[in-house]
């Protein structure tokens, strides 16, 4: 009960405000800042649209849109419910890159709907964070988006978390001598985050990963994927790497863990299986989603876009980001501490120059 009022007392009053960056502090910074000033910049701006960038917070502003229907692992509760996962996001990426993420709530589940809500307030923002909406409509709904917007889209269930696996499991193969290349790996859950995880791996290491779910339907986007059809069983008595997805907390049971794996339950706020169970089942290594978690990767992602003011983020941007991840793990670590600046600002300069390499970019980080 202590640890529960600590927890609902951080965030009491919410954990996000909208601050001023120049204090009102008399008439004369009234005027400047507001009217009469402001008609000064509005003017310039409906001449050159472009000083938008120059002179609004919009470049550097992210949108943070859910309609609550896949929110943790606790499922469809709804967007107001989802809210203090949304400000965490938003407060996580003004803290590490110093992006405005802005919440917005959609009280809507139909994948139209959404679309069109977004593309009505595209202007206000330099990106689009899709969160916590539940599959297959996440899918739909950011195909779409990406393809009709002018700014860039990422699902950060899907994007995010994928990048991190992927660093995580680079330096868990070199650690465990693993060649990702030759090595079985399999999912168990084919949602946004399975789903987009093993095609993430196939086109890095172009190793088709095998995969389960609970709908076939599931199993066939796998497989138009690249992915192989699989069992629960299969998998875990034949792949070296595990990867769960599946929002189940305890589906994995220690008898069915064999000895050397490398497992990982990512599953928030229960894991598939704990690690130290796994560990004590014979697993080589074993995380869960507090470790291997997508705060590693989306606000050095999104400092990277919009430093370039890119298209849309790419295969490119996202390898370069797990890559910088991996790289900046202290030896013998399979990711690195997820609040440390300095691996924000590694995956940010190398999504930039993926952007530049990749012809995505339209400035140049320094300009």
């Amino acid at each position: 009960m202590q640890v529960s009022d600590v927890v609902l007392d951080s965030h009491k009053d919410g954990k996000i405000k909208v601050m001023n960056t120049s204090p009102i502090t008399s008439m004369d910074v009234l005027g400047k800042v507001y009217t009469p000033g402001v008609a000064q910049v509005c003017s310039l701006i409906h001449r050159q649209p472009e000083m938008a960038d120059k002179y609004t917070y919009i470049p550097y502003s992210v949108a943070i849109v859910t309609d609550g229907t896949a929110i943790l692992g606790l499922g469809d509760i709804g967007p107001v419910a989802g809210m203090p996962v949304m400000e965490g996001k938003a407060a996580l990426l003004q803290q590490l890159v110093g992006i405005s993420g802005i919440p917005i709530l959609l009280n809507t589940k139909d994948p139209d709907e959404i679309v069109e809500t977004v593309k009505r307030i595209e202007p206000t923002f330099g990106g689009i964070q899709l969160e916590d909406i539940a599959s297959p409509r996440c899918f739909y709904i950011e195909e779409r988006l990406a393809n009709e917007l002018s700014i860039p889209v990422m699902h950060d269930d899907q994007k995010g978390t994928a990048v991190v696996v992927l660093a995580a499991l680079i330096n868990a193969s070199k650690i465990t001598k693993i060649d990702l290349k030759r090595a079985k790996i399999g999912l168990i859950g084919l949602g946004a985050s399975g789903l987009f995880i093993g095609r993430f791996i196939y086109q890095y290491t172009e190793n088709p990963v095998m995969g389960t779910a609970r709908t076939k339907a599931s199993i066939n986007r796998h497989v138009q994927a690249g992915g192989i059809p699989s069992t629960f069983n299969d998998i875990m008595g034949q792949c070296e790497i595990v990867i769960a997805t599946t929002g189940v907390g305890g589906l994995i049971e220690p008898s069915s863990v064999r000895e050397g794996q490398i497992i990982f339950a990512l599953t928030n706020p229960y894991p598939e299986i704990t690690p130290e169970t796994a560990i004590k089942a014979g697993a080589s290594m074993a995380f869960d989603g507090r470790s291997v978690n997508n705060l590693l990767g989306f606000p050095g992602i999104w400092r990277g876009t919009l430093d370039t003011k890119s298209s849309k983020i790419n295969y490119e941007m996202l390898k370069a980001a797990a890559l910088a991840i991996a790289s900046i793990a202290d030896e013998g670590m399979c990711v690195p501490i997820a609040i440390d600046p300095n691996v924000h600002i590694a995956v940010a300069h190398a999504v930039a120059k993926a952007a530049v390499e990749s012809g995505v970019a339209r400035r140049n980080r320094e300009s």
